[in-house]
């Protein structure tokens, strides 16, 4: 029997999927360090953080081990293997340092983490979306909502990325 809310999780989570595809397949790799003005994000760095939130709160609700951490991936980034390192409040510099060695570099990080992801959410309940999983915030976060999170947080950077990229091949 199909489960409405597994499905549409999965649904969500495989359009981040097809909107890091859209932004990285076939590009050229120096474009992934380009940034259209000084002070915005370029592709690689977009697609990699994006991919670190999805691959650290995972963990976090499944008491794994980060992907990047485990299996190796950051130095295919230039970057040490920081489960703490996801990109939020990189300034310039620290963008800067995140230099993917090419997109098969940043397609296959993220096709680990979302396989993980698809493991995690086949195997999810109902009450298991109603779990309260971080108390720090009133009201209290359920996982249903740290889901809903982690993949609007995903796809507004995978948008932001197809957007960089349409203008980088523009120019």
């Amino acid at each position: 029997m199909n489960d409405p809310l597994k499905d549409m999780l999965l649904d969500l989570f495989g359009r981040v999927d097809e909107h890091v595809r859209d932004a990285v397949d076939g590009i050229d790799p120096e474009l992934l360090l380009v940034t259209p003005e000084p002070g915005c994000n370029p592709i690689g760095w977009l697609v990699w953080h994006l991919t670190r939130v999805q691959d650290s709160h995972i963990a976090e609700l499944t008491g794994d081990l980060q992907v990047w951490a485990a299996d190796g991936w950051a130095a295919r980034f230039g970057l040490e293997p920081d489960p703490e390192n996801h990109g939020y409040g990189h300034g310039p510099a620290e963008v800067a340092a995140v230099r993917p060695d090419g997109p098969d570099a940043l397609l296959g990080y993220h096709e680990a983490v979302a396989a993980r992801t698809r493991t995690f959410l086949q195997g999810l309940t109902a009450t298991d979306l109603a779990k309260i999983v971080d108390k720090r915030w009133d009201p209290p976060v359920t996982m249903a909502v740290r889901l809903v999170s982690i993949v609007d947080d995903d796809i507004q950077h995978g948008g932001q990325a197809a957007y960089v990229r349409g203008l980088l091949e523009r120019r």
